[in-house]
């Protein structure tokens, strides 16, 4: 072993000094694909003639396109040179880490198994655990890694990366700040998932994206004076009255995949986020949800008018055109405003709260209104909750479904509806499915609601058909 790795560092010294400096990486000086790849061929062929084991390490930094949109691409690279250099220090002066390029590094383990590579990559992890002091800001950055091992006749280099690379993804959709093994059946699963990301682009081009919309039910007809008059935060008195009509209504989007038939977001909005169709998604999204708005206020005057909900992925909404996109929309398709509500989820919003406050700060600047949706599962700090300008939290489904059973998520969604109230947001309670937890939210002082007890999702005329009437039962 100890020769080996003598012998290691003798060749790297020496290609060092015949090498190019187009093999090395300008940001980091870290080895680049090219010079990472000749290493790892070299590796192979001398695992070979001594039935030993290389080991690949392919590491992606989780959210780091967010850092980038929100601090600028300055800090971005400044912390790829910190994450470098802690990662660097891991190694032994044998092995070889390397950039690929934006935030992906790999690493070249020689004479190492999969149960040693394994205990490489939580070091890794437990490195990175530990925050960041960038321009005056503490940043926490985690990241997922894959890890593939190999050396016998059958392994090339080629197929080592390409392992690599499916088990970093699976860590990924795991969870994220994790490591994998690959697995072959994670071939299989990286086919699959190949075609869906081809089907997703088509079903873009194609217009095979739908939109269904579900209602959102004002609770007690006395909180509608309430809820027109009201400006932005006002502190709103819940309504006695069990009355309820048609407020709003959430668009949610859904796939009329050719072969399987309707999916739903969970079946592919996630790849869309890894592989950035969120955005054109998105857009398409909220300007349909927009113009099919707009019409329904024209045919079923209310007061006040309907209003649409439309989320925002993280992707999405750190894109840096977010507000121009927003305003363009707005007056293609001439809906007030006021009338459109963009969700941003809790977790979303905390990951870079200061930032946040300033994206919320241009979109209220046009007129939007702004609901922070999953309330209660992102651990807000209750300060920047005061210092967000939203209208509404949505009470997130996991709370109002245990209302009926659990003591505890009484005390906590009563508790976050006063803590809302008292702040001037309104309140909405997501998932009611039975007549006991709508009987609940609207006795703790709950504004709006919206779940299966009231309707599924419907397509447009559907939703047309219901505002007709806007009533229910």
């Amino acid at each position: 072993m100890g020769g080996t790795v003598q012998d290691v560092n003798e060749r790297k010294a020496l290609e060092e000094q015949m090498q190019p400096q187009g093999v090395h990486d300008p940001l980091t000086d870290l080895p680049n694909r090219t010079l990472f790849v000749d290493r790892l061929r070299q590796a192979l062929a001398r695992a070979r003639r001594r039935e030993a084991e290389v080991s690949v390490l392919f590491m992606d930094l989780d959210n780091f396109k967010v850092i980038n949109d929100s601090l600028g691409h300055k800090a971005g690279d400044r912390l790829l040179v910190v994450a470098s250099k802690r990662i660097k220090r891991l190694l032994r002066s044998g092995d070889t880490v390397a950039r690929l390029g934006g935030d992906e590094f790999i690493f070249l383990l020689e004479d190492t198994g999969t149960q040693d590579a394994v205990h490489v990559a939580e070091r890794v992890l437990e490195q990175l655990r530990e925050p960041f002091s960038l321009g005056g800001r503490r940043l926490f950055v985690t990241a997922s890694i894959g890890i593939a091992t190999g050396g016998d006749s059958e392994s090339y280099a080629a197929d080592l990366l390409r392992n690599a690379d499916m088990a970093m993804y699976r860590a990924k959709h795991s969870g994220k700040a994790r490591y994998a093994v690959f697995e072959e059946a994670m071939n299989t699963r990286a086919i699959e998932r190949l075609e869906m990301e081809h089907g997703l682009r088509r079903a873009l081009e194609r217009g095979e994206l739908k939109i269904h919309y579900q209602p959102q039910m004002l609770l007690g007809a006395d909180q509608q004076d309430s809820l027109r008059s009201g400006g932005r935060r006002a502190v709103v008195s819940p309504g006695a009255s069990q009355e309820s009509r048609i407020i709003g209504v959430e668009a949610l989007v859904r796939w009329e995949h050719p072969e399987r038939g309707l999916l739903l977001p969970d079946e592919f909005v996630p790849l869309a986020e890894e592989t950035g169709l969120i955005v054109p998604m998105g857009e398409m999204v909220l300007e349909e949800a927009c113009r099919q708005t707009r019409e329904w206020q024209e045919r079923f005057a209310s007061d006040p008018p309907l209003s649409v909900y439309v989320n925002l992925s993280a992707r999405q909404f750190w894109e840096p055109v977010l507000t121009e996109t927003v305003s363009g929309v707005l007056k293609e398709t001439g809906l007030d405003p006021t009338c459109l509500h963009l969700e941003i989820t809790e977790s979303t919003a905390m990951s870079d709260a200061p930032a946040t406050v300033s994206t919320f700060e241009e979109l209220t600047a046009l007129g939007v209104r702004l609901v922070i949706d999953d309330f209660g599962t992102g651990y807000s700090s209750l300060s920047y909750l005061e210092r967000f300008p939203v209208d509404y939290v949505k009470i997130d489904r996991s709370f109002v479904g245990g209302l009926e059973t659990e003591s505890g998520a009484t005390a906590l969604v009563s508790g976050m509806i006063s803590l809302a109230h008292a702040l001037g947001i309104r309140v909405i309670a997501e998932g009611v499915e039975r007549a006991g937890q709508l009987e609940r939210v609207h006795a703790m002082g709950c504004d709006l609601a919206q779940g299966h007890y009231f309707s599924d999702p419907l397509p447009g005329e559907a939703i047309g058909a219901l505002l007709e009437g806007n009533t229910f039962r």
